[in-house]
């Protein structure tokens, strides 16, 4: 073949848009460090620093036979989303954040658009049962592909975090973020509280752990309980008041830690 009839060779894309090799075993380091760079660069531009986290079923329907915690749910993220907003004179907004999908997660980030909140939805991709719901701010809806990167993100920014009843994904975030604050690996200050205390005792026997010598006894103190949302909104506020509002030394502030509130080092 002639030098003149030879064809012409299109370029390539460059690497950064080369799907081809992004989808590849050796493009998964760039693909978790755009997990962790995206949603980086969206809350910043959202001044998004601080979150409460609701963790619950996605099976959890706003008609169904548990659709008192989808109700709750979403009274719930409404009265600190309306608490968030009227803070004045604060470098503090706490969003409500959510796995983005159906259930208790709609129900939370549905009661914090209706405040007229921002709204963070951290979705993944699964087989069934995950996909965004319409309430989640659009700037904020994120979509991952790795549990551990969005798990990142769920621990992160998080200040408070109220699980409602669930099965293992519920179970297995809710763990994740106790053996942090357990093992004392977050740095920060966090609220936990356990939503349905009847669910969670039936589901977990906190007490048997005890018993058997699994976790210490003062291990229970790292959460603290509600069964409606008035009771679970003041102990939210307060622990967040206490932590992240009063001024440091100010007359009167606490210096001793309280049930639910733990240390953690993220």
């Amino acid at each position: 073949m002639s030098e003149l009839n030879r064809p012409k060779v299109e370029a390539p894309p460059v690497a950064y848009k080369n799907l081809a090799f992004l989808e590849r075993r050796e493009g998964r380091p760039i693909r978790i460090l755009a997990e962790f760079l995206h949603p980086h660069a969206e809350f910043q531009r959202e001044r998004v620093h601080d979150t409460i986290v609701f963790f619950g079923s996605a099976r959890i329907t706003e008609d169904g036979p548990f659709s008192r915690y989808y109700h709750e749910a979403r009274q719930l993220a409404r009265m600190l989303a309306e608490w968030s907003e009227s803070l004045v004179n604060s470098n503090r907004r706490f969003v409500i954040c959510t796995g983005g999908g159906p259930g208790i997660m709609e129900a939370a980030n549905r009661g914090a658009a209706e405040a007229g909140s921002k709204t963070i939805g951290l979705n993944i991709g699964l087989p069934l049962e995950q996909a965004p719901n319409p309430y989640i701010t659009p700037e904020l809806c994120f979509n991952f592909r790795y549990f551990f990167m969005r798990k990142f993100w769920f621990a992160y920014l998080a200040k408070a975090l109220v699980v409602f009843p669930g099965g293992f994904g519920t179970m297995d975030e809710l763990f994740e973020l106790l053996t942090l604050v357990q093992t004392h690996k977050i740095e920060k200050k966090m609220v936990l509280l356990l939503y349905g205390s009847a669910f969670w005792k039936e589901i977990i026997n906190f007490d048997a752990l005890v018993r058997y010598g699994m976790i210490s006894p003062e291990d229970t103190q790292l959460f603290a309980w509600a069964d409606d949302p008035e009771a679970a909104f003041g102990i939210l506020k307060d622990g967040l008041t206490r932590y992240y509002l009063e001024e440091k030394g100010a007359p009167g502030a606490p210096e001793e830690e309280t049930p639910a509130i733990a240390r953690s080092r993220i």
